[in-house]
Order: C-alpha cells, then sequence, then structure tokens
C-alpha cells in the first residue's frame, strides 16, 4: 500500500494477498518485487516485522531491542538503568541475529500507535479485577470478551473513547488515577501530532507512576525510557496507524467475502475509499419538491401498484 506523506489523504493499497506469511523469505520477495534498493523508503510497523527485516529472532529473546543490547532478562535494572550498550553491527550468529538484514536501520521508526497499545496494557493489567474501575470496563465495552479485557486488548478508538469517560476513572486509588491522567497527556502531547516542549517531563511521570503500580518493562515501553531522541518529530504524520487501519478494513472485507478474495473485493475497498473523500461527498440536503392536491390524484393508484 502507498501511504501518504502526512494524514491528509487515505492509503491506496496496490496489492493483496492471503497466502504470503510473514516470514525472512517473504519479506526479501516483497521487498525484491517493489523495488526497494533503488527508493529506500522510511518504514513504521509491528515490531514483529521491523525483526523480521532487520534479521533478528523473533520471540522473548534476550536481545530485542534493534537499537542497543537492552538486555530483557535483567529485570531489576529495567526500571534503573537507561544506558546501554549500543548495537554496533548486525553479525549472524551473534547479540539474536539470524539473517542479514534487508533494510537500513537508519530508516526504521518506532512504532508510536503499538507503543500507546502496551501503555493502555499495562494500566489495565494493574488494576484490581474486582473493583469498580475494572468492572465498567464491561459496560462501556459489552461486546468484547472477558478475555480481552483482562489482557487489556484495546484498539486506537476504544482508547479515546475511554479518555472521553469521566466515570472510567471513579472509584480508583490516588495513584492509578495519577497514572491515567499522565497516559492521557503522554497521548496528546507526545504520541499525537505534535511534541510539547516539555514532552521529556510528561514520559518521565508516566514511567514513574507505571514503576509504582509495579508493571513490568515490556520493549516497547524501553523505548519511552531510553529512545525518545529516536522519535520523530510528529508522530501521527510517520506512524503506523494508517497501515493498522488498512489491515483492519481488509480483515472486514475478508470475512464479507468469505474467501472470494480476487480483485472484485479490492475494487469495493477502493470505492469505500472514494466515498470517504469529503470533496466529492457532501452532507447537505437536497432541495425537497413537494406536488400539488392535483397531482396526487393519479399519483395513489400507481403507489398502490407499486405496494401490492
Amino acid at each position: 500500500m502507498l501511504l501518504s506523506n502526512g494524514n491528509q489523504y487515505a492509503s491506496i493499497p496496490i496489492g493483496h494477498s492471503v497466502l504470503l506469511r510473514e516470514s525472512y523469505q517473504t519479506m526479501d520477495f516483497v521487498l525484491k518485487k517493489i523495488k526497494y534498493s533503488e527508493y529506500n523508503w522510511m518504514i513504521c510497523g509491528d515490531l514483529k516485522v521491523i525483526c523480521i527485516l532487520l534479521g533478528q529472532q523473533s520471540g522473548f529473546t534476550k536481545y530485542p531491542c534493534f537499537l542497543y543490547l537492552w538486555d530483557s532478562r535483567v529485570r531489576q535494572e529495567h526500571w534503573v538503568r537507561d544506558i546501554w550498550p549500543k548495537r554496533e553491527n548486525f553479525r549472524v550468529g551473534e547479540n539474536n541475529i539470524l539473517h542479514v538484514p534487508l533494510v537500513n536501520l537508519s530508516n526504521v521508526l518506532l512504532p508510536p500507535l503499538h507503543i500507546k497499545l502496551v501503555l493502555m496494557k499495562q494500566f489495565v493489567m494493574a488494576l484490581d479485577m474486582e473493583g469498580d474501575c475494572f468492572k465498567n470496563l464491561f459496560t462501556i465495552f459489552p461486546a468484547l470478551s472477558s478475555e480481552k479485557l483482562r489482557a487489556g486488548i484495546f484498539d486506537d478508538p476504544q482508547i479515546r473513547r475511554l479518555m472521553k469517560d469521566d466515570k472510567f476513572v471513579r472509584n480508583i486509588t490516588a495513584l492509578q488515577k495519577k497514572t491515567w491522567l499522565s497516559f492521557s497527556v503522554v497521548i496528546e502531547k507526545f504520541l499525537g501530532n505534535f511534541k510539547a516542549p516539555n514532552y521529556r517531563e510528561l514520559v518521565h511521570e508516566l514511567l514513574a507512576s507505571l514503576q509504582e503500580l509495579g508493571c513490568n518493562m515490556s520493549l516497547k515501553v524501553h523505548f519511552l525510557h531510553s529512545h525518545l531522541d529516536h522519535f520523530p518529530e510528529s508522530l501521527r504524520a510517520m506512524s503506523e496507524e494508517q497501515g493498522e487501519r488498512f489491515h483492519h478494513d481488509l480483515k472486514t472485507m475478508e470475512k464479507r467475502y468469505q474467501g472470494r478474495w480476487n480483485k472484485n473485493m479490492m475494487a469495493d475497498y477502493y470505492w469505500g475509499l472514494k466515498r470517504d473523500i469529503t470533496s466529492t461527498y457532501s452532507r447537505k440536503a437536497l432541495k425537497r419538491k413537494f406536488i400539488s392536491k392535483n397531482e396526487c390524484e393519479w399519483c395513489i393508484p400507481l403507489i398502490t401498484l407499486i405496494h401490492f
């Protein structure tokens, strides 16, 4: 798919496959087909895909970070230590590197949307499962299963909905409320359209609250803890949000076509994009024309015929 530089225009898909798997060989095949070596586009996506593109070993590894040699198994130093040895090279067989990288490390961006989702997950899992705050989630999202709620699995629109709900943060501890307010501020002033001048202080306050709640540091939280300089200026303009929306929309289209995945499905998706364009779609009501009483007399038999 082709993404706009910014978020003014919708993404344009150029291909769709339901058979290819997320593997190193598949990524190598796709990059050669789109001639990535000639353009060297910036890449922002899920960390699983980024690890494959950089030739890293997937799963719970000792050195999952592609920027520094952050030891994921030394939990006693995660919240204390923020400077780690820099990853100098990607040699095969060293520091969880399995293959030669397919892309340049300087073209890889950190995924702000997935970082936002894991912060929400950390907060929900720190709540009391029997408390009123967690029980309100069942009322706000009745369609979600209890397994997803207990695991803290939410998408971006659901998080924005919770941020506008004042009842969600009632009847919780002072530390939990402080963490939620810090999380909301970081989303608005750092993981949003722009960076606030004091974004470092805001992020550090959120991390301190998560540490007091007893949350473990994951790889995505580690990016906030040690790699704030690696984030671009506008995270909304250069993020994986459009790619995740495309993935969600195509998943809905696949369910609708029930295995008949062909060019007709993609054409249907294109028409959906065309209807979303504001310049060609107007919500203004058309001027109504009322018929007279004499004109209505011959319309009654016709309406009756259509009805029967």
